[in-house]
């Protein structure tokens, strides 16, 4: 079925990507594999393209575009090349939103320049160790000083990716206890600057997919945050995390679609090049069947995608549709990725084949952003249960 999600602008920004993809990113994949995260420098290409940009206004340098679809397709073109763009896809999906709503005229002067040119990159703390998908558990505070000039944060966050090479951090910490009541209330969001005194960066984590993706763990010791870097309100951060849980949800499901995708495109070359007992594996009933089946769930996952993502555009995307798309996408890939592997065989377990990288790759979708079972109790408690 034609696709109708993207317009003819859509399909340029598409075919500038593909061709920087081949030039820029699949020659050097491997060496960032094997370092265990993307150079830095890579970011100012990104910059120099207007990758970080797209989003933020014009004021600040930025093309001013609203639509989420772009990020969408940065998605499906880095799966269809069986590459990533290392940490950055925070530094604009989870970052840029809170920067947009909730920073003053001044902060946004202050950060948005650099950050569209990838002079600044940036991620975002918001998980603890312990904690989890609890967010209201965590335990890192913020105490404000007594001449009101600054607060002084103390504590440790965990699984942040970006961690290693971002010059700015979103914190979440306590500037005040939860009460009985609610035990949200009371999170703040503050942007760090990395250099600060009392900051560190702990291990960057060994992770078992997303290898050129830097994921660390951060500590705070005593760091003083000027009061004018409070992002939004003091003790409003839970509410700010909440509403842009949808766009985060919805990029997880674009994101595990175009995995999908991905994955049959690798296994149908494999199969068609591929000679067992003097034929080739594609010619076997069984692995037309396979291939065939993963389509039809390629293309229902597709048509999740493309609703979600029109839904967004227009500001109608609700927390109980996102977490539904990103069940059923991520489940869908799972599927579909085992699959095409089986059909590599032995090869598929070879790391030198993107499949087996989709494979490790994936599986954390089902995990971040809210796990399948914190989806499927949205979508229960949304339906009345």
């Amino acid at each position: 079925m034609r696709r109708t999600v993207y317009n003819e602008d859509h399909e340029a920004f598409r075919d500038t990507l593909r061709s920087f993809i081949e030039a820029e990113v699949v020659p050097v994949h491997d060496e960032w594999l094997a370092a265990g995260q993307a150079p830095r420098e890579f970011y100012h290409k990104l910059g120099e393209l207007g990758i970080f940009g797209i989003e933020v206004p014009e004021e600040f340098g930025g093309a001013g575009e609203e639509s989420f679809k772009y990020q969408a397709i940065i998605s499906e073109e880095c799966a269809r090349a069986g590459v990533s763009f290392g940490g950055s896809g925070v530094h604009v999906a989870l970052c840029l939103p809170y920067l947009k709503a909730y920073a003053t005229e001044d902060q946004k002067k202050r950060w948005l320049p650099d950050f569209v040119t990838g002079a600044s990159m940036y991620a975002i703390a918001m998980t603890e160790p312990g904690t989890g998908s609890d967010l209201a558990g965590m335990k890192t505070t913020a105490k404000l000083s007594a001449d009101g000039s600054h607060y002084v944060l103390n504590g440790a966050k965990t699984f942040i990716t970006g961690g290693v090479h971002a010059d700015r951090v979103i914190v979440c910490a306590r500037t005040a206890a939860p009460t009985p009541e609610d035990r949200r209330f009371g999170i703040s969001l503050f942007v760090v600057d990395t250099t600060s005194e009392g900051y560190a960066v702990g291990r960057k984590l060994d992770k078992l997919g997303l290898r050129t993706s830097d994921t660390a763990e951060l500590s705070f010791t005593d760091v003083k945050v000027p009061a004018r870097d409070l992002l939004g309100e003091e003790n409003k951060g839970f509410a700010y995390l909440g509403q842009n849980l949808p766009q985060e949800r919805l990029g997880i499901a674009v994101g595990a679609y175009a995995q999908a995708a991905a994955a049959i495109r690798f296994a149908q070359e494999y199969v068609q090049d591929r000679a067992v007992f003097g034929k080739t594996v594609a010619s076997f009933q069984n692995t037309k069947f396979e291939l065939a089946a993963c389509q039809a769930e390629v293309d229902a996952a597709e048509a999740v995608c493309d609703r979600a993502l029109e839904a967004h555009d227009a500001g109608e995307l609700s927390a109980a549709e996102a977490a539904s798309a990103k069940l059923f996408c991520t489940e869908v890939a799972s599927r579909v990725i085992d699959r095409c592997l089986q059909l590599h065989g032995g090869y598929g377990y070879m790391n030198e084949y993107p499949i087996a990288r989709l494979y490790a790759d994936n599986r954390v979708n089902r995990i971040y952003g809210g796990t399948s079972e914190v989806m499927k109790m949205i979508i229960a408690k949304n339906m009345g249960l």
